[in-house]
């Protein structure tokens, strides 16, 4: 009886010499946890280091974020300054914007060392993504933090100012603190929309075709969350957050569009070769 022998199956041109290492050498647990240890050691390194800067300059920090009130305050011809209860707020606040402003300044660093504990585990294809997610995720919340600092936090706070003229504003520091972390927070993790379908069409959960075809459910979702994260009900200001969301959704359009369109090509490719 004849015997068929099959070929191996061809070696590649072009090897990457990080998956034969990778193959060659596994990590074990305990690397593992001591690649961890250092990763979060450098991370909290870099929370401690800017959060002693921002503690350094929080008189100037706070005033810069208090300028969308004092401005409001002083355009109603009211007085700009804030208040306090207790005689131990001002130093709390001090403490709490030190720790944010810490983690805003570092972040970019701590999610390159989140990829940087992740990538002995990629091939070489996959760790091309590190830096692009790095300053994609960075910059879509710092963008929108922004932009809620200074379009939709100055119209919410004049309209809220404006609207209650008959009265006299005592606005505490740690009101005014909540008030405006909240909204600075909420748009710019809001903003990260096109990174989270980014990742759905990487991973085939979501394609251009059914974030087309479902738009104008995008739409009505997108007008929820900004009526939601503005905290009044002034339609200028709800529809200067919206705008964006739903120009965030025609983004994320465009890049699951890329995404299928890389895919097709190297399917294309794979089949010619």
């Amino acid at each position: 009886m004849a015997t068929t022998t099959q070929n191996p199956p061809p070696r590649n041109p072009d090897p990457d010499p990080e998956e034969e290492k990778l193959s060659g050498k596994q990590m074990s647990f305990l690397e593992h946890l001591e690649e961890l240890r250092v990763r979060l050691l450098h991370s909290v390194y870099s929370i401690l280091v800017t959060t002693a800067v921002c503690f350094y300059f929080r008189n100037g920090i706070y005033a810069y974020l208090a300028k969308p009130l004092t401005d409001s305050l002083k355009a109603m011809h009211l007085d700009p300054k804030l208040v306090y209860t207790n005689p131990v707020d001002p130093f709390n606040l001090y403490i709490k914007l030190a720790i944010v402003g810490g983690l805003f300044a570092a972040s970019p660093y701590v999610l390159w060392q989140l990829w940087m504990f992740v990538s002995p585990g990629l091939y070489r294809n996959e760790k091309k993504y590190v830096w692009p997610f790095v300053f994609l995720t960075s910059g879509l919340f710092i963008s929108g933090s922004l932009f809620a600092y200074k379009l939709a936090l100055p119209k919410v706070l004049y309209f809220l100012v404006g609207f209650a003229q008959q009265f006299t504003p005592m606005v505490t520091i740690n009101e005014y603190w909540s008030l405006a972390i909240s909204l600075l927070v909420a748009v710019g993790v809001v903003f990260e929309l096109p990174v989270v379908i980014l990742l759905l069409s990487i991973l085939g959960i979501v394609t251009p075709k059914f974030l087309i075809k479902n738009i104008r459910y995008a739409v009505l979702i997108t007008a929820v969350l900004a009526a939601g994260i503005v905290p009044s009900n002034d339609m200028a200001s709800i529809f200067v957050v919206w705008v964006p969301l739903v120009g965030l959704y025609l983004l994320s359009i465009g890049l699951s569009w890329l995404v299928s369109w890389k895919r097709r090509n190297r399917k294309t490719s794979d089949a010619e070769a």
